[in-house]
């Protein structure tokens, strides 16, 4: 397991999954280009970020979890498989680093040593193809991912890092990758896709690859949008993403704030306050608040027999930057957390 930077340059004999990777060890042979190169990594602010992280992170924790819900390649028959650890590491370098496509990823693999340490590649091995890659992320779950993203949060809660002081919810849209289609077609082709034909390609055999079902549209600032909506809650001191949920965008905000604070809970500390612009306003987010002894932050607005208060106004004030900082933080997400709350779709 990956533990810091050191154990990058000087692996111990049983450096790489020993005692997990039962049936397959992934052995990592030091070569000479390595030596070779090491006063220059030295100097590698990527792998001086990189070591930070992992001296943060405890990766054998997020392993144990992970292997839980992924057991391909655990068994004798068949070829050696790349750990599960280094394949969401890989995920990892693509958010932090901006790469747009699986083969792009296979490709900075290949070309540097900063990406190769951090994943424990030896220089002499290539990157896993991009196909693996795409496999990976099909096969890894939802719930998986909830589960990671849950233990990264408590280890920072145990390092100090209070993460249920504030909590903002807000929601952003994703455009879908697949073509846009009119709601009258969509309904069609989920009704089709149900049938025992819509389960089966033209040669007869099981679909591997199908359009987005889950998309639909939804009219802002007079721009009509085709995709799905990502509901999420941000901690206001350290921008850590606490919970996601993606839903058709046409989905309304307001009744994904209870979901939002629920899931928020990842540690035995109550959250003291939630934060949301004038969109979650209404009695159902504000009684919810109330029943569980959480400090109402949401914005307040007019309503029809109603204006705003001069005192609602200047308290509006003071919690819009609250609220605009999760819309925020969903733009830049913190590095540790990027594709850990949005993994299965690659526009988050």
């Amino acid at each position: 397991m990956i533990n810091n930077y050191i154990y990058a340059i000087f692996p111990p004999s049983n450096f790489f999954w020993e005692g997990i990777w039962d049936t397959k060890k992934w052995i990592r042979i030091m070569t000479f280009a390595e030596v070779d190169l090491m006063p220059s990594m030295e100097h590698n602010r990527s792998l001086k970020m990189m070591e930070k992280i992992n001296q943060v992170i405890d990766w054998s924790e997020i392993e144990a979890v992970l292997l839980k819900h992924y057991s391909v390649g655990t068994t004798i028959e068949g070829a050696d498989a790349y750990p599960p650890m280094m394949l969401l590491k890989a995920f990892l370098l693509q958010k932090w680093f901006r790469i747009n496509s699986d083969p792009e990823l296979e490709n900075q693999i290949n070309d540097r040593i900063s990406f190769k340490t951090f994943l424990g590649l030896s220089f002499n091995r290539p990157s896993p193809d991009h196909s693996t890659f795409s496999r990976f992320r099909g096969r890894l779950s939802k719930e998986a991912m909830n589960k990671i993203n849950n233990t990264v949060l408590q280890q920072f809660s145990q390092k100090g890092l209070s993460i249920n002081e504030g909590v903002a919810v807000d929601a952003r849209l994703v455009q879908s990758a697949s073509h846009p289609i009119s709601n009258e077609e969509i309904k069609k082709q989920r009704e089709k896709r149900e049938t025992p034909e819509g389960k089966i390609d033209k040669n007869g055999k099981p679909l591997k690859f199908s359009r987005d079902f889950e998309s639909d549209w939804v009219v802002k600032n007079e721009i009509p949008h085709y995709g799905l909506k990502e509901h999420a809650s941000v901690d206001i001191n350290h921008g850590f993403v606490l919970a996601t949920e993606l839903t058709p965008s046409s989905v309304n905000d307001s009744i994904y704030l209870p979901y939002c604070v629920t899931a928020s809970c990842h540690t035995e500390e109550p959250i003291e306050k939630v934060y949301a612009d004038k969109g979650y306003y209404g009695k159902p987010n504000s009684g919810f608040l109330h029943m569980n002894h959480i400090a109402d932050g949401i914005m307040r607005k007019d309503t029809k027999s109603t204006k705003l208060t001069d005192y609602e106004k200047e308290r509006n004030k003071k919690n819009f930057e609250k609220a605009l900082h999760c819309g925020t933080v969903l733009r830049v997400k913190p590095p540790v957390q990027q594709c850990l709350s949005c993994p299965l779709y690659q526009d988050c």
